[in-house]
């Protein structure tokens, strides 16, 4: 198992990693050894891992960057701080499995800069959802301004910055903060359970899902188009792709139905 900072903790369960923030009394703020712990954790998933759980310990899931370790940088400094945080988040949502945050009581600035770089957000009542850099005089350095207005669009952006708004778990889920919104205490349930569902998928789709699926709706239609085609064709193609197929023509798998 990766060597991790005492400010985060991991365990494994059946194929699913869970990956717990353990800084409560600052409510579980990032510094420099957490950012190195989170980029390191997810360069080196065991072989086994098909899904990975983040989540914060006590009451918070993040308060967002430990301002203590900015304040003196110069503009180089600040930089390469700021591309340290793409390279870890950048192994999270580029990475080869899905990853799962949940979310409680706040989830602000790098908190959620971090949160957005997971695949799927669930939200328990208490949490909410701030940009403050706008309120401190600095600015978003985790891949926020990419991620972000991919979620919830521009203008709800700016207007957090300039304003300050926060939006509880109910507005933020309807919104795009988040896809399921949850009862208290119930969060990791739910992750547990769409972890385990996603521990079923054939490999080959979930590459296609987490690598091909960003790529085609970030690039121009007619591409897009293209790259789709390519990837349906390979992942029809699969072996196991075949073998599923066949299990539901057979009737030997359930039909979707809406619960």
């Amino acid at each position: 198992m990766t060597a991790l900072p005492s400010s985060l903790a991991a365990e494994h369960r059946d194929g699913i990693a869970l990956l717990r923030l353990t800084r409560p009394a600052k409510r579980n703020a990032i510094d420099d050894a957490m950012i190195e712990g989170i980029g390191r954790f997810f360069a080196k998933l065991p072989a086994a891992t098909r899904a990975v759980i983040v989540h914060g310990e006590g009451a918070h899931f993040c308060a967002g960057l430990d301002l203590s370790a900015v304040t003196e940088n110069d503009a180089t400094e600040g930089m390469l701080h700021s591309r340290a945080w793409h390279q870890a988040f950048e192994r999270i949502e580029a990475g080869a499995v899905p990853v799962i945050a949940v979310l409680q009581g706040a989830v602000i600035g790098g908190g959620l800069e971090l949160a957005c770089a997971c695949h799927i957000r669930i939200a328990e009542p208490s949490a909410y959802f701030a940009l403050p850099e706008g309120q401190r005089g600095i600015f978003v350095g985790g891949g926020g301004a990419v991620r972000l207005p991919r979620l919830i669009g521009t203008a709800r952006m700016i207007d957090m910055m300039l304003t300050g708004r926060t939006y509880g778990a109910a507005e933020g889920a309807a919104v795009g903060f988040a896809q399921y919104l949850v009862e208290a205490g119930t969060g990791m349930d739910k992750a547990l359970a769409l972890a385990r569902h996603m521990t079923t998928l054939a490999p080959l789709t979930v590459f296609a899902v987490l690598q091909a699926l960003p790529r085609i709706a970030e690039t121009d239609p007619r591409t897009g188009l293209l790259m789709e085609s390519l990837m349906a064709a390979i992942a029809a193609a699969d072996q196991e792709a075949k073998s599923r197929l066949h299990d539901f023509l057979e009737k030997r798998a359930p039909k979707v139905v809406h619960e």
